[in-house]
């Protein structure tokens, strides 16, 4: 949303749609969903399945042709997916996908990561905000009305923000950086960048939505 506010442009995938009965409810809650947040969407002809009894190797050749397809046409300069260690099978299948397909890029765009069942071991972007973008964040998420019927995920996304605003100085900078008093909430991230045969972990900082892709640090990044 700070990149949106920052004039870009912003692409949400549709990897899945969950199983098939959930189909057409999800993707009249994506849409809405999108509009609310003001992205653009784009779901693919054959939703692909990754919840549930799905062979993981045939999801994820699926996904990587996906992925690598729309790395193509829209060339972006970022790709935000699942981490490789969120411990949802689904989403270290797109997390792998996505790895593989930047990989046969020329001009790799960098990779932020986001966790929702674990922890990111090495975050390396951190973004303020304040009440009015959570209370926007969770107007989006409402629109999720099936997924928040089985998990109300509203309550995991204010105590998360809550508690990074604590943590994610010493994670991004070192034990014993002082908490940032800007702002009540964080969010965290970690980027990765392909630089000839090695990953790169980005540099760590607070996001910068006007200036946004600094050079990387130095720190290879283990990707398995």
């Amino acid at each position: 949303m700070a990149l949106r506010d920052a004039g870009w442009r912003i692409v949400n995938l549709a990897c899945s749609l969950g199983r098939p009965e959930q189909r057409v409810c999800r993707e009249a809650e994506l849409r809405e969903a999108c509009e609310l947040a003001g992205y653009e969407l784009r779901i693919p002809p054959r939703p692909i399945s990754i919840s549930g009894e799905v062979d993981g190797d045939v999801a994820r050749a699926a996904l990587k042709e996906l992925v690598a397809r729309e790395i193509a046409a829209l060339e972006p300069a970022i790709v935000l997916s699942p981490a490789l260690g969120d411990r949802h099978p689904g989403h270290r299948l797109v997390a792998e996908a996505v790895r593989d397909a930047i990989l046969e890029r020329p001009q790799p765009p960098r990779w932020w990561m986001w966790e929702l069942w674990g922890s990111l071991p090495r975050p390396t972007v951190g973004t303020l905000f304040d009440q009015t973008r959570l209370d926007e964040v969770l107007a989006v998420l409402a629109a999720h009305r099936g997924e928040l019927a089985r998990n109300d995920y509203r309550r995991f996304v204010r105590a998360r923000a809550e508690m990074n605003v604590s943590l994610a100085a010493e994670l991004l900078f070192g034990f014993g950086a002082a908490a940032s008093p800007e702002a009540p909430y964080a969010e965290l991230l970690t980027e990765v960048v392909r630089v000839g045969s090695r990953w790169l972990l980005g540099r760590p900082r607070w996001l910068d939505a006007a200036a946004p892709l600094p050079e990387p640090g130095r720190a290879e990044a283990v990707l398995d």
